[in-house]
């Protein structure tokens, strides 16, 4: 039987939730007046249903069952989550929660997205206050797997452990918050970032825009895989996180920032933090540390590369700079020379066999744009579409290797373009790979002749070529040997 997920509230951190639910397999109902709701949230579903399945390996669940609500009481009647996203604003919120427990189950998880109010101050006047608690998201809910779950000395245990579960259960972390406060523990970070870069605005120091290059830039790559004390736990080097503090701690005395009401580092506090950094991350030495820091920022810098944003924009465009179109085509043009990066390697420790066909696809495209099929020749409706494929792999790639690949054109005439691409690491072969492309249009789908300048580059490339040496490998097939 399909779990009950009850929506209230449908802007966009409501719609969030739907989707997180709805897209992991539980049945969502949702409650808000607004008569243009159930245009928003399909739309924020689309981007869900876009996004969220690529981070899993695996089938998702089957998607639940949507349906919106006139009524409250028909929306939280027999839900098991029941999720409040409505204004903040605390009279609001308590006329919501009284009609929800006046309907739904005793032991529905009640749950408020509010990012200031206390659960206490949830709770209060409530028929059932053990029942409601704090489940703080960030925005998009669908994909950032936080959330603040804060509840109050009144708080049923069995609710916080249903809770806990749930939240698990649809990909997501419960961070249990253990004191209540103002804004919980992630916004009040954001808060002071926010009020120092109104500052900094306020007295002409930066931009908007010099304030996020900062941020994405720098210390929020970081930050992203790390989070704040792994990082400076790093940054103390093999003496440890307490050595950081004794270095850098006396910065917090400066007038670096306008918040200056800072704790006092005492001994206690020291030992503390040091103490807690050693459960955190103890199992791991520094360098240890340091590769897995590097790793994860290989990773995330090289993801956003592919999306040509933040600073994943800086190394397409150091990239692009770097790039060398060849005009001697007497022998075989080198069409990828790089780096195995780190990411390209699975268990056995070698490149992983998708990264070869990467490495021949870029060999592709680049002599793609050599010939003329640029993007600009792309944007015109025109294009190469692979036909067949086939790569022998010859010796073991690992990361750091350096390689190239060197293309041979065998054919380049009419519709066809047939190309060997040999990987080198020097004079040692590591793979091939065969491809025959086909011409067309882009806006038929089908097979086409290129236009006269594309087909002459290429016919020339394919002319020189063919005094070349025949390549080993050339026409082969998967066999037994």
């Amino acid at each position: 039987m399909s779990k009950i997920a009850a929506i209230i509230g449908g802007g966009v951190i409501g719609g969030g939730w739907a989707a997180r639910f709805l897209l992991m397999g539980w049945d969502v109902r949702i409650f808000d007046p607004d008569p243009e709701a159930e245009r928003k949230i399909s739309e924020v579903l689309d981007n869900a249903r876009r996004s969220l399945p690529g981070l899993s390996d695996l089938a998702m669940p089957a998607e639940g069952a949507l349906s919106f609500h006139d009524a409250l009481p028909d929306t939280v009647g027999d839900a098991d989550w029941i999720q409040e996203s409505v204004p903040e604003r605390l009279d609001l919120k308590h006329k919501i929660f009284s009609d929800i427990q006046a309907a739904c189950r005793v032991d529905a998880v009640i749950g408020s997205s509010t990012s200031g109010f206390k659960p206490s101050e949830l709770q209060d006047g409530s028929a059932r206050p053990e029942q409601i608690v704090v489940t703080h998201p960030f925005n998009p809910v669908y994909l950032l797997p936080l959330v603040e779950l804060v509840p109050s000395e009144r708080t049923d245990p069995s609710i916080l452990q249903s809770a806990k579960e749930i939240l698990t259960s649809i990909g997501m972390h419960p961070l249990h918050v253990r004191k209540e406060i103002d804004a919980h523990i992630a916004d009040r970070f954001l808060e002071a970032v926010w009020r120092e870069a109104l500052w900094l605005i306020k007295d002409g120091i930066a931009t908007t825009e010099e304030i996020d290059d900062a941020i994405r830039y720098g210390f929020g790559l970081r930050w992203a895989q790390m989070g704040l004390f792994e990082t400076y736990r790093i940054a103390g080097g093999e003496a440890g996180m307490a050595h950081f503090i004794e270095q850098f701690g006396p910065c917090l005395a400066w007038p670096w920032t306008k918040l200056m009401d800072v704790p006092e580092l005492t001994d206690d506090l020291v030992k503390t933090i040091a103490d807690q950094s050693d459960v955190q991350s103890g199992q791991h030495s520094i360098r240890q540390l340091e590769k897995i820091r590097d790793n994860n920022l290989v990773a995330i810098l090289r993801a956003l590369k592919v999306q040509d944003y933040g600073a994943g924009a800086l190394l397409k465009a150091a990239d692009q700079a770097r790039k060398i179109m060849p005009t001697d085509f007497s022998d075989k043009i080198v069409t990828v020379a790089r780096a195995v990066p780190l990411d390209w390697t699975d268990y056995n420790g070698h490149m992983n066999e998708a990264k070869y066909l990467q490495a021949f696809g870029d060999a592709t495209d680049f002599f793609m744009e050599l010939v003329g099929c640029d993007a600009d020749y792309i944007a015109s409706g025109l294009s190469y579409f692979t036909a067949e494929t086939h790569i022998r792999h010859i010796d073991e790639v690992h990361a750091g290797t350096k390689i190239e690949v060197k293309t041979t054109c065998l054919l380049g005439e009419g519709k066809k373009m047939h190309l060997f691409h040999e990987m080198m690491e020097g004079d040692r072969l590591l793979a091939t790979g065969e491809h025959m492309m086909i011409h067309v249009s882009l806006e038929t789908r089908r097979a086409c002749v290129p236009s006269d300048a594309v087909a002459d580059k290429l016919g020339a490339i394919a002319q020189a070529h063919s005094s070349l040496p025949r390549p080993d490998g050339i026409g082969a097939a998967v066999g037994v040997r």
